[in-house]
């Protein structure tokens, strides 16, 4: 393809950076009125304590919308929820395809089956090494080893220049399942006849050093393994196929039986052997088989890492298990660590099973977690290899990004661009940053419900949790005067059990009666205005003597 003048490549993170989680981001190539496009990743968050009811929160492909059929395609790094849990909600409304390789296509489909979703998405398989055309972009994956298989940085070139989008990743060249970072093809890019900017995770640009290595924990399991004298029961990530190899591993090395439980578990099993990742790991046992192994020769692992209620653990630890249960002197491993927001529900189901007699271990005892992301000894390497000419850090806060620019600066890396959700940098052929250039946001999927924040209800859902409601129902006449009510009823709101102390029914019983005496038959007879000052009033008067102003909501009815 011939070198236009006019011709750009520019870059705009949709999520993930000043966050973590929600990953998207847009490559376009072109004049700027009409750039054709390709997305990398369409991830999402959890949601937590502040949007109460929500599900799942995935950046809002909005921008996207706007660019029609200059949207190619969309490209996933790997099948983690926060970089590919969002395709399924977003991608079928724009008919495009997905490109994945062949685990993550095949997690992708067994989600679409599990979450009973009938819409497909077109996926092209590609693979490591095999650069293939999407409209003006040629795309290669490259190998990088993370917590999870099949994770790839992606190498976007165009005639302008080239992006190497490094995804999630770490330095280990002797990974327990896949295969290692690809450093000899990473050393080439440094041999390059067009300028290269590199876009790069930044999760653990604060810590010095390198990431151990996985199999470091396979011999930390193996060791605790040996020395639990009853069952041991292991949590981790579902998808982190090295640690359930190196589990499984560890459990055969100690003439144990690896029992496994949690649909999310086996639906990663049953995938990884299929694909070839299980090679030479006996099969597992179903949770029904758990009491038909002996007390010191079993491993369970289960899900439930991140404290979900209704995981494995957390029903083990409340004793409502239908098939396990765990007694004083087992063993339970957090083979884990907590996501941000996840911390309160993981401690208390620890707690729970430490009341129960059980002996935990978490990575405070033990090395039995390590990261999938590289430390700033690993980035350093990475900077050696591909030698970028432009740098920006994302994947991270605030704190991460401002930690990987510094480092980046301080290696001589020539241009390191700060930039956050919405901005937009003109790459090539030179580099400009537009900050807010697009307009970016969340979408939240609320039940079964797809919608905007605005749309959710759940600020209504933060108000009620901070103020309860009070419902008042009264009926009047055509002279404004009460016919029958008020009727009450009042959620969330303190009843204290005094006799001398008014509750808030008595108060709102009276103060409803005192607005009605106050108030002049003509504009007592109108239900709207009525209703609007007793709303005011109880609300007043709940507040005096509570201390908050609840939720007030008041219906008359004019017979």
């Amino acid at each position: 393809m011939a070198k236009a003048s006019h011709d750009e490549m520019v870059f705009v993170p949709l999520g993930g950076v000043g966050e973590i989680g929600m990953n998207m981001a847009a490559y376009g190539f072109g004049p700027a009125q009409n750039r054709k496009w390709i997305v990398v990743d369409c991830g999402v968050t959890f949601g937590g304590p502040d949007t109460p009811g929500v599900d799942l929160i995935m950046a809002d492909p909005s921008f996207l919308e706007e660019q029609g059929d200059n949207v190619l395609g969309l490209v996933l790094t790997h099948s983690h929820e926060d970089h590919y849990g969002a395709v399924l909600d977003l991608w079928p409304g724009f008919d495009k395809p997905v490109y994945a390789t062949p685990f993550t296509s095949a997690m992708l489909e067994a989600k679409r089956i599990s979450n009973g979703i009938t819409e497909k998405v077109e996926v092209i398989g590609m693979r490591p090494g095999v650069p293939f055309d999407i409209g003006p972009f040629t795309v290669e994956a490259i190998n990088m080893v993370h917590s999870i298989p099949e994770s790839n940085a992606l190498l976007i070139s165009t005639p302008v220049g080239q992006v190497l989008h490094t995804g999630d990743w770490k330095l280990d060249f002797n990974p327990v399942a896949g295969a290692p970072t690809d450093a000899d093809r990473l050393k080439q890019l440094a041999k390059r006849d067009l300028p290269l900017a590199l876009i790069c995770d930044s999760t653990n640009a604060m810590k010095d050093g390198e990431s151990p290595a996985e199999s470091e924990i396979g011999d930390t399991l193996a060791k605790l393994i040996a020395e639990a004298p009853h069952r041991v029961a292991i949590t981790t990530f579902a998808s982190n196929v090295g640690r359930i190899v190196s589990i499984a591993r560890a459990a055969e090395k100690n003439g144990r039986k690896v029992v496994l439980s949690g649909r999310a578990l086996h639906r990663v099993a049953g995938i990884a052997r299929e694909l070839g990742l299980l090679e030479g790991i006996p099969e597992f046992l179903d949770q029904n088989m758990f009491d038909q192994v002996a007390r010191d020769k079993v491993v369970l692992l289960c899900t439930g890492s991140q404290g979900e209620s209704r995981a494995a653990v957390a029903r083990i630890a409340r004793g409502e298990h239908p098939a396990i249960e765990l007694a004083p002197g087992d063993t339970m491993i957090f083979s884990s660590w907590a996501i941000p927001g996840n911390e309160r529900e993981v401690i208390d189901i620890q707690n729970r099973l430490i009341d129960r007699g059980v002996n935990l271990i978490t990575n405070s005892h033990d090395r039995v977690h390590v990261t999938g992301h590289p430390r700033r000894g690993e980035l350093i390497e990475l900077y050696d290899w591909v030698k970028p000419d432009v740098l920006i850090p994302v994947h991270g806060e605030a704190a991460h990004l401002e930690a990987h620019a510094k480092l980046g600066k301080a290696q001589g890396i020539k241009t390191v661009i700060s930039i956050r959700n919405g901005d937009m940098v003109r790459l090539f052929p030179e580099t400009v940053t537009m900050r807010g250039e697009v307009p970016v946001g969340v979408l939240y999927l609320d039940g079964e419900v797809l919608c905007t924040p605005e749309e959710s209800g759940v600020r209504g859902r933060r108000k009620l949790s901070f103020g309860g409601s009070v419902a008042i129902s009264l009926c009047i006449d055509k002279r404004g005067e009460l016919v029958s009510g008020p009727d009450l009823e009042i959620d969330g709101l303190p009843e204290l059990d005094d006799d001398e102390e008014e509750s808030p029914s008595d108060i709102a019983r009276k103060t409803v009666r005192g607005v009605m005496r106050g108030m002049p038959p003509k504009r007592r007879g109108d239900p709207e205005v009525l209703g609007e000052a007793i709303r005011r009033g109880v609300r007043g008067e709940i507040a005096s003597y509570w201390g908050r102003k609840p939720n007030v909501t008041v219906f008359v009815h004019r017979v």
